[in-house]
């Protein structure tokens, strides 16, 4: 049974693993879109993300079903209940690429943000593109070194997202209101995919050391 049990939550952590790959892809495809005004890519970003998230809803059955059948102690009930949480972040990751991609797509064949901030989106693609690389380097290896390279791109986001809202609140800024929710919201889905790989990152740092983070961990 003990053998058993250990293929399970192997099997869980794969599963992760997958997800994790998936959304990485995800949001290469989405930020590609968002900046090129690319409606197919932005399409397939968009129809993709049902595969995670069925992957998600099988992931949390799975576990759900080792919860209540094989009764798991200690470092076991941590690494199941850790995993169900990683894939809600996970699939809210996938879901955050995905409104970027519905973005692209409700704007084409137009770019949705002004050329003023192409670079500042750029940055932002690259730094949530790192988390996502980083983040499943991170679930896969459990090196917590990773952890590092999590929190310094989540601390350049957050300093681009603040420069995007300094950038809409000066005087020189003349866009249409529609531009000006436009890029209000898709600054904020590169912020939050950041916030998701953060709570990930925190619960594999957990699952490690058996050490639960405060609330301002990898904050930036």
């Amino acid at each position: 049974m003990r053998k058993v049990f250990q293929a399970e939550l192997h099997q869980i952590g794969e599963g992760l693993i997958e997800i994790s790959a998936l959304v990485g892809e995800a949001v290469t495809k989405a930020t590609t879109a968002f900046a090129a005004a690319d409606l197919q890519l932005a399409q397939e970003v968009i129809a993709a993300d049902a595969r995670i998230d069925f992957l998600q809803n099988d992931l949390d059955e799975r576990a759900i079903d080792v919860l209540a059948l094989q009764g798991p102690v200690a470092s076991d009930l941590r690494m199941i209940v850790g995993s169900l949480r990683m894939s809600a972040s996970l699939e809210r990751m996938g879901d955050l690429a995905r409104h970027i991609g519905q973005l692209t797509r409700l704007r084409y064949p137009n770019h949705v943000i002004p050329a003023s901030l192409t670079e500042t989106f750029a940055e932002l693609a690259r730094q949530d593109m790192v988390i996502a690389e980083k983040v499943t380097e991170l679930l896969d290896s459990r090196d917590l070194e990773l952890v590092g390279d999590i929190a310094a791109a989540k601390s350049q986001i957050n300093k681009l997202h603040k420069s995007v809202f300094s950038t809409m609140g000066s005087p020189e800024w003349t866009e249409t209101p529609a531009t000006t929710v436009d890029v209000t919201l898709a600054s904020r889905y590169f912020e939050r995919f950041g916030d998701h790989g953060v709570s990930v990152a925190r619960k594999v740092s957990y699952l490690v050391t058996g050490e639960w983070q405060p609330e301002d961990f990898l904050a930036g």
